[in-house]
């Protein structure tokens, strides 16, 4: 017996230190993943900034803002689903569906009613979202992807495959009106980033979201009520995606039922987990979908002014992509 003891306590020791470093070392991958993203941006903005000249010009850089301030109003919804627990797999459609419908409605009506009903359609599509991925207990990214085939096959019949052109002024300044040099499509973007990064950090709600993505069961039994946070986060993704699709059918002052679609979900949904949001949940923050979703807009806009074969930023993004997904699922690895 004396001579067992000391090997079981040998071995409870080796365990125990075994453990600690363990912890350590992915304490450290959950440091660098959530500061990570910030250093292969700035580094891939000042390598872009030395090999084109353009690249760092104003007129660039606010067209490059421009062009991806629906995809920053989206993420930025996504990010609170993907915190709370779900994913959103019918923003593109959404996305889509809000411009023909705004299109549809602003070519008897004045814009602001357009835009409305477009913010309400988004809103509605998000309640459906959340109630069959909660009361039903569909796993959401079925559940989503099924109604993006549904939104946009209605899309698609409400305007029977033809493009909505928008002639009326004041639809196109909701996107083109100048404030400071800036264009309101950023405005836009910018300040639905703020507000839902302050919801996100700073209230109640924002806590709920990290919580039910966190650990469900733990949540509802200290008093959160996960469903309706997921409900809620599924309703504010639809809005975001709704209005993304306004600002851009404002911009290009044309709408498609297919504006957008599966291309345009891959991208929020990149740039969303590479700036660092955990797929499994309880993790995340909108400021890094910013800088993830600006982080691939960099290697299109960096690709193209260099004129490097589209199909290698292909490989690049893919590879980045299932660098962030191993980065998120390294910490939760147990031996």
């Amino acid at each position: 017996m004396s001579e067992v003891a000391p090997e079981i306590a040998e071995r409870t020791s080796a365990e125990t230190g075994s453990s600690a470093l363990r912890s350590r070392w992915t304490a450290h991958l959950a440091s660098f993943r959530t500061l990570g993203i910030v250093i292969p941006f700035v580094a891939l903005f000042i390598t872009l900034s030395i090999a084109s000249g353009p690249f760092l010009t104003k007129i660039n850089l606010v067209n490059l803002l421009g062009q991806q301030s629906s995809a920053l109003i989206i993420g930025a919804g996504s990010t609170l689903v993907l915190i709370s627990g779900g994913i959103d797999l019918s923003v593109g459609a959404t996305y889509g569906l809000a411009s023909v419908v705004a299109g549809e409605v602003d070519q008897h009506n004045p814009a602001l009613l357009a835009l409305f009903v477009a913010l309400a359609l988004g809103a509605l599509i998000g309640v459906v979202n959340g109630v069959v991925s909660t009361v039903f207990r569909i796993n959401s990214l079925i559940a989503t992807l099924a109604m993006s085939f549904i939104i946009t096959g209605t899309a698609e019949k409400i305007t029977s495959g033809n493009l909505v052109d928008i002639t009326d002024q004041g639809f196109k300044n909701i996107a083109y009106t100048m404030f400071l040099t800036i264009p309101t499509a950023v405005w836009i973007a910018a300040i639905v980033v703020v507000i839902l990064g302050v919801v996100l950090s700073r209230t109640v709600f924002g806590r709920y979201i990290y919580a039910s993505g966190g650990s469900t069961e733990a949540s509802r039994l200290s008093g959160v009520p996960v469903n309706r946070v997921r409900v809620m986060a599924f309703v504010i993704s639809g809005v975001c995606a709704a209005l993304g699709g306004v600002v851009d059918t404002s911009r290009i002052f044309t709408a498609q039922a297919t504006q957008g679609g599966s291309a345009l979900t891959f991208t929020v949904l990149a740039g969303v987990v590479v700036g660092g949001t955990s797929i499994l949940g309880g993790e995340g923050a909108i400021w890094r979908t910013v800088v993830g979703v600006l982080f691939i807009a960099l290697i299109g806009n960096g690709f193209d002014l260099l004129s490097i074969d589209p199909l290698v930023q292909q490989i690049i993004l893919g590879v980045i992509l299932l660098l962030a997904v191993g980065l998120d699922a390294i910490p939760r690895m147990r031996t």
